[in-house]
Order: structure tokens, then sequence, then C-alpha cells
């Protein structure tokens, strides 16, 4: 190397120089612009979608638990649908277990199970021997099916009673044997031409007459349908009875003395 040769220090491009500032000088500056563009929002797990679907769904409205309940002695479809507010009455009640009690709702035996405030109950499905046997039935011979034979009754207290019970079962009337035959034998004892002629329906020029002392109003206001259009007439005065006791105390079954 010559003597007088002096040592230089290395040019450094204007670029070179332009990078080392930023990436002295410049740093506190460079990182968080690179860290804000480039940062990106944790991705969401399916855990938190499913909490927040759970969060925003309604909550489940609860449903009335339907209640079984053992018919006893002296009930009556009114009493019960009475004694557990059965929204629809002694009618809605029947209805939704019309398979359990049969045709006639003013039948209900003691030991019968109902269900009360619940699905209507499902009518017994016909089984296949019994589709099978129909149709055999009416494919014989000319395929006509026999009438049904009528169905007869008494000519007594224990006929007329059975009797007017089949009719109001027709109408929904609803009443009990007990109810009907403990009001008969206080107003009449049991006597179809009884007449009261002293009380003051009386006076009024209305006495009460039949087996359950029904007035000539109440009587003609309230007479079934398919009866006889005379208060003298055992199942005429007993189904217009009933039918008054179920509109006045939801049944005969609830009158327990001078209605």
């Amino acid at each position: 190397m010559p003597r007088n040769a002096k040592h230089r220090r290395p040019r450094t491009g204007s670029l070179a120089r332009r990078l080392v500032a930023v990436g002295t000088g410049g740093a506190a500056l460079a990182i968080p612009l690179v860290t804000a563009a480039t940062a990106q929002a944790a991705p969401a797990t399916v855990e938190h979608v499913r909490a927040a679907k759970a969060a925003e769904a309604p909550a489940a409205t609860p449903k009335t638990a339907a209640t079984t309940y053992v018919v006893v002695e002296g009930d009556s479809l009114s009493k019960i649908a009475q004694a557990h507010s059965v929204s629809g009455g002694w009618q809605k009640l029947y209805e939704d277990n019309r398979s359990a009690v049969g045709a006639n709702p003013s039948l209900v035996h003691p030991g019968l199970k109902l269900t009360v405030n619940g699905k209507k109950a499902a009518a017994p499905a016909t089984t296949a021997t019994e589709t099978s046997t129909k149709t055999s039935t009416e494919s014989a011979g000319t395929g006509s099916v026999e009438p049904a034979v009528a169905k007869t009754y008494t000519d007594n207290l224990d006929g007329w009673i059975r009797e007017a019970l089949d009719v109001m079962a027709q109408h929904g009337i609803p009443g009990s044997y007990e109810g009907i035959h403990r009001n008969i034998m206080r107003e009449s004892s049991g006597d179809p031409n009884a007449i009261n002629n002293w009380d003051i329906n009386a006076q009024n020029g209305v006495p009460s007459k039949g087996l359950l002392q029904v007035i000539a109003p109440t009587f003609q206001a309230y007479h079934v349908p398919g009866t006889a259009m005379d208060a003298y007439d055992p199942v005429a005065n007993i189904t217009a009875a009933c039918n008054y006791a179920a509109d006045r105390y939801g049944s005969i079954d609830n009158v327990n003395g001078p209605y």
C-alpha cells in the first residue's frame, strides 16, 4: 500500500442509509404499524357459537302435566271438572275421556281412571280379528247388517231413571243414577203423579208436578226434545229437571235440597 494512502470510510448507499434509519431510529414507529396492519381477531369457536345461540333462544314454556283421577262413590263428571277447574267444564272432561267413560257421560263408576287437563284419550284400536269378522259378516249373504235391537226399560222408577239417563247422554246433560234417585225420593217419594198444591208456586198458579216437582215454566224452558210434552211423564219430568239443574247448579248431583 502506498505511504500516502488514506484509510477511507466505505461509502454507504443512500438506500442502505434509509433502511438503517428506519431500522434504528424508527423502530418504535415501525413495530406498532406492522402489528396493526397484520393483527386479526381470534376465530370464533363452535362453543362460542352454540353459547350465543343458546342465549338468544327463548325459554321453553312449561306445559301443564296431566293428572290421573280415580272416580269415587258419588262422583260425577261435573263434580270432578269443578274440583279440578277443568277449562271447558264437564263437557271437556268427557270429551277427553270418552273412550273410558263410554256413551253415557252420566255413568262414571268408582275405580274408573280419568285423565284431567290432558290430551284427548285415544279410542281403542280395532283389532285385525274384529276387522276380519266384520268384513266376513257384511260380505256374507246379501251383505246387509241386521238392525240393532231397540233398548227396553221397565215401567217403574228404576226403568224411568235409566231411560232418562240415556236421553240425557244423547243431549250432553250431566247427572248420575244416584243423584237423580236421591232427589226424586226427597221431592215425590217416587210418585210420578205427585203435585204440590200448597207452596208459593201453587199460590202463584204454577204448582210443582211429577217425580222431581217441576213447575210449568221451568218444564217448558228446559224440556228435552224427544220426550213427551207432559210434566207428569216420568222421563220427560226427569230430563227437564236435570237439564235445569245442569244449567243452574252444574248437575242434578249437586242438588241436595229445594232447587
